[in-house]
């Protein structure tokens, strides 16, 4: 109404306040009457000038009330095209052109440099506009891929291990990745740990290994009958291309493991007093001098045979507590190793007299120190329950005792090493010492964990049972309510 006023102004007459009241609508039915109290009187020229501007005026306003959504909803769709045409112009996040011609971007950036989202109206392209997936450019009318819901120049489809264009028929995906087919399997299709080769398939189709428990050592299951050799003591397979050194006896010890064989008598009575001494730290000293003999398996099964007491651990004894006199083949001498075996034995025979209720413990050779150590912890408690005059006991309860001390000297073992693997790896030019002691600590927790996996009813129960009541009561107590009642304490 701003030209009227100029008519207003115009005007040479003065008019008075006033108030002023309208209806008006989009009909030929809507009137207009004002009512304004005015001293002078209008010449009658001017009124009807006044009343065709009243009515222009009160028309313009009407079709602005009516264009003010359009108005409003055209400003808007011209804020966000000025907006999506920043966005394309903006390089910190480049935009993904998708084959229905939108444009995302990635999820939380912020093309516009505030710290309010914004969504992106859809931007469409003409038909036959394409955009490569791989360098964000116009393909053309040349050739081009269409997979992965998206277009690529063919140069531009890439397999993520080798970054050479994929042009076979087939790829494969591994999250959204693609990759030749051969890449793939070389970098996702397992391995045999023994022979190399890809592990082959069953006959539904599937990839069917087997694999170590502690180990994990993975293995095709062809090798479980095929008579691939086994280390006597870490049960690891023999890998291609590593050759495991053979005992006379015909057991396998593989490269690590022979680190630190025990091969003969003599070399392993350092560990005998080592032992000693812990059962001296368990209060648990042993008084008599008990002879130990490091023999070979037949040896150790012949005495097993004609020995009355005792319970043997299967398919193979490796440590026995000897009560009867006899006289025992034992290794004097440490046999050569070389690559076709062990050589140069010597033995001599051992006569055992009875002097109280135990005449030997006999070890088999020729295994880690730790292993062997382990089975001299075993096969002292069982010298010291008979020497301590225990009853004759069930053979879950004496086996499961005689477990838990092994296992607690392997924990000490453990402990005391600890410090000086940590030692040999800090200090310069011993890395050879130390991945050897890195390797020991290791083979230790195997033991250990031989100890507490064992599913026998007589050593796997029996450990078990006894270790809850020493973690419960302490050995101590555990012992002395063995020597009153025969089992172990709830």
């Amino acid at each position: 109404m701003g030209w009227l006023s100029k008519i207003f102004k115009g005007s040479d007459h003065k008019i008075s306040e006033g108030h002023y009241r309208g209806n008006f609508g989009e009909g030929p039915d809507s009137d207009y009457n004002a009512h304004s109290s005015s001293r002078d009187i209008w010449p009658e020229y001017e009124n009807e000038d006044i009343d065709r501007a009243i009515a222009l005026s009160l028309a313009e306003d009407n079709q602005n009330r009516w264009n003010v959504a359009d108005t409003k909803s055209q400003m808007e769709e011209d804020e966000q095209l000025a907006r999506a045409i920043m966005e394309s112009l903006s390089v910190d996040s480049p935009p993904h052109h998708h084959r229905n011609g939108h444009i995302t971007y990635p999820y939380g950036s912020n093309p516009y440099g505030s710290n309010q989202a914004f969504q992106p109206m859809p931007m469409y392209y003409p038909p036959g506009y394409r955009i490569c997936s791989g360098c964000n450019t116009e393909i053309g009318h040349g050739r081009y891929l269409s997979c992965m819901n998206a277009f690529w120049h063919p140069g531009c489809f890439r397999c993520h291990a080798c970054n050479l264009p994929i042009s076979d028929y087939e790829f494969s995906m591994s999250g959204n990745y693609p990759y030749h087919k051969m890449c793939y399997k070389e970098h996702y299709h397992p391995k045999c740990d023994v022979c190399k080769h890809f592990i082959p398939t069953n006959p539904a189709g599937l990839i069917e290994y087997r694999a170590h428990p502690f180990w994990v050592q993975k293995y095709c299951p062809s090798h479980e009958h095929d008579g691939t050799p086994r280390c006597c003591s870490c049960e690891r397979m023999e890998s291609r291309g590593i050759r495991y050194v053979a005992h006379k006896d015909g057991r396998k010890l593989c490269l690590e493991c022979l680190d630190s064989v025990i091969m003969d008598t003599s070399e392993c009575q350092p560990l005998h007093r080592s032992i000693l001494q812990f059962y001296e730290s368990l209060d648990m000293k042993i008084e008599q001098h008990v002879p130990l003999l490091l023999v070979e398996r037949q040896a150790l099964n012949e005495a097993r045979e004609g020995e009355k007491n005792g319970h043997y651990h299967m398919p193979e004894t490796r440590g026995l507590c000897l009560s009867e006199e006899r006289t025992i083949s034992t290794v004097l001498r440490r046999p050569k190793l070389g690559k076709s075996g062990t050589s140069n034995m010597v033995t001599q025979p051992y006569k055992l007299t009875r002097c109280c209720e135990v005449t030997a413990i006999l070890i088999l050779y020729g295994l880690p120190r730790l292993l062997t150590g382990s089975i001299l912890a075993h096969e002292m408690m069982h010298a010291w329950l008979r020497l301590k005059g225990y009853r004759t006991l069930s053979q879950d309860v004496e086996e499961g005792i005689c477990q838990v001390v092994a296992h607690m000297w392997l924990e000490n073992e453990l402990r005391s090493g600890s410090s000086i693997t940590n030692k040999a790896s800090s200090s310069s030019g011993t890395s050879k010492v130390a991945d050897r002691s890195h390797f020991e600590a290791k083979l230790g927790e195997f033991f250990k964990h031989q100890i507490e996996s064992d599913t026998s009813p007589v050593y796997g129960d029996g450990f078990r049972a006894g270790h809850r009541a020493v973690k419960k009561f302490g050995l101590p107590s555990t012992l002395n309510h063995i020597w009153m009642t025969g089992i172990f304490p709830c």
